[in-house]
């Protein structure tokens, strides 16, 4: 039977990438998969490239402030996002509907819902989104990626899907020589993300400069790679780049990781069970980075450090707890008893799970 899924997808990466792994594999065992996003939304020129197809709705998140208009402006645009998935269900008659968390999750979920079709909802992180807490109301299947802090009845642990590129092998020496670095020095891997990352690019910049034992590889994010660059200036043990298209290789070839806690960020961790300095987004809504990174700091996995104005001190003495010893060896470890789905083959579970409902 080709059965069919709407899957609600985008916003951000940590939201989209799970989806956009779900819809291959579903495509892959010969589903129809269609997928729904923002309008606008940079994720529709990703499902282009994957040849996947999408439609778009018009909608935007709950507005944060008091303004009269802004509220306006949601009422208008959610009214219109419910008529146009309403339309859009209709014509494509879906078996199920996923929701991957965000707020353009509602309308798909809710609209199915009210319409009689199977729904299911898959989020993430440690803490619920405000969107999951709603659709989780209307959910036949609510799926999770890591242990919730106020653990709910009638979830599945499924994990969060990575991009299949992690199970090929990585050339620590061809990569590191290609960087302009040396692959018998212990090499530690910076991702600060795209927003909010400055206190965490100076505090490397510092850590950096002081620390000779270890060369860096800062991946800083179009935003921040100009200011990055100029902070690394003239150090030979620091590789700077805006994005890599080979992150899969990187976090298999380093030994340590300084990087946000963001749910895929997590999830690619656990699989290359890579010790890691985590520094939550400090303005994550629901603080849900600060809660994904408790996980593996409380299995010894990463230690945890708070983004604030105490950083550069705080960030290189846990760093220099990390240079102790076998710590490196211990925090490895650390993953065997975190007892989680592996990201490789979430996609294929909750694949199962979906067309199963």
């Amino acid at each position: 039977m080709n059965k069919r899924f709407l899957i609600a997808s985008g916003g951000t990466g940590g939201h989209f990438y799970p989806g956009l792994a779900i819809g291959e594999t579903l495509s892959e065992q010969g589903c129809s998969v269609l997928f729904i996003v923002r309008k606008n939304d940079p994720a529709a020129q990703i499902l282009e490239a994957h040849h996947l197809q999408y439609r778009e709705i018009d909608f935007t998140g709950l507005p944060r402030s008091i303004n009269p208009l802004r509220h306006l402006r949601f009422a208008t645009k959610f009214f219109k996002s419910l008529s146009q998935t309403r339309r859009i269900v209709r014509e494509f008659h879906p078996d199920v509907a996923l929701g991957m968390g965000g707020y353009i999750s509602f309308p798909l979920i809710f609209t199915a819902h009210l319409m009689g079709i199977k729904t299911a909802v898959h989020d993430s992180n440690a803490c619920l989104g405000l969107a999951n807490r709603i659709c989780g109301k209307f959910a036949d299947l609510f799926m999770l990626g890591l242990p919730l802090i106020s653990p709910r009845k009638g979830t599945v642990l499924t994990g969060t899907p990575i991009r299949q590129e992690f199970e090929e092998p990585a050339d620590r020496k061809k990569l590191f020589r290609d960087l302009g670095l040396d692959p018998t020095v212990q090499t530690v891997l910076v991702v600060g993300g795209s927003q909010g990352a400055k206190n965490l690019n100076t505090a490397v910049a510092h850590l950096a400069k002081t620390n000779t034992r270890w060369q860096f590889i800062h991946i800083t994010g179009e935003r921040w790679y100009t200011t990055v660059r100029e902070m690394h200036a003239g150090n030979p043990r620091v590789a700077v780049f805006p994005y890599s298209h080979e992150i899969y290789a990187l976090m298999k070839s380093v030994d340590a990781a300084i990087c946000r806690s963001g749910a895929s960020t997590l999830a690619e961790l656990i699989y290359c069970k890579l010790p890691a300095v985590l520094v939550p987004f400090p303005h994550a809504a629901g603080n849900h980075q600060f809660y994904n990174a408790k996980i593996l700091a409380d299995a010894a996995c990463a230690a945890l450090v708070e983004d604030n104005d105490q950083l550069t001190d705080t960030l290189g003495n846990a760093f220099d707890e990390l240079s102790k010893g076998q710590k490196l060896a211990a925090m490895r470890l650390g993953y065997e008893h975190l007892n989680l789905p592996s990201p490789l083959t979430a996609a294929k579970q909750i694949a199962k799970l979906l067309i199963n409902i």
